[in-house]
């Protein structure tokens, strides 16, 4: 059902730590499924300097998460509130459908809130 690279993310991530020193994080959860992860994010210049994540759930939620922080590095807050659904297919190259659209659009959802906690200077 998944493509290799997502098992591959799935079972050994990337960036999947407690970042410490974050400049906001956002935690965010899945009810359908159960999903749960925390995002990280540190930031210089307006643009994404190092994200990481924590959390558990599915294949899917977890390598998409893992690749996100990939994806995510060096790009432009203004970019990232910008990234939808689309963004993520391309990036796991599988279409999750629409049951595991949300597992897969976890993690950028979380994303997108912490960029929005730090642009406005609220706190998770």
């Amino acid at each position: 059902m998944y493509a290799e690279e997502i098992i591959a993310y799935y079972e050994h991530p990337e960036n999947k730590y407690k970042m410490d020193d974050a400049d906001d994080s956002y935690s965010d959860f899945n009810p359908v499924c159960g999903d749960k992860l925390t995002v990280y994010i540190k930031v210089k210049d307006d643009k994404i300097e190092k994200m990481s994540f924590e959390g558990d759930g599915c294949a899917i939620s977890m390598a998409s998460a893992s690749m996100l922080t990939e994806v995510a590095e060096g790009k432009s807050v203004d970019e990232i509130e910008k990234m939808g659904p689309a963004d993520v297919i391309k990036m796991i190259k599988v279409d999750p459908g629409p049951v595991r659209i949300k597992c897969a659009t976890l993690s950028l959802r979380a994303l997108q809130k912490a960029v929005f906690m730090y642009k406005h200077g609220k706190r998770d």
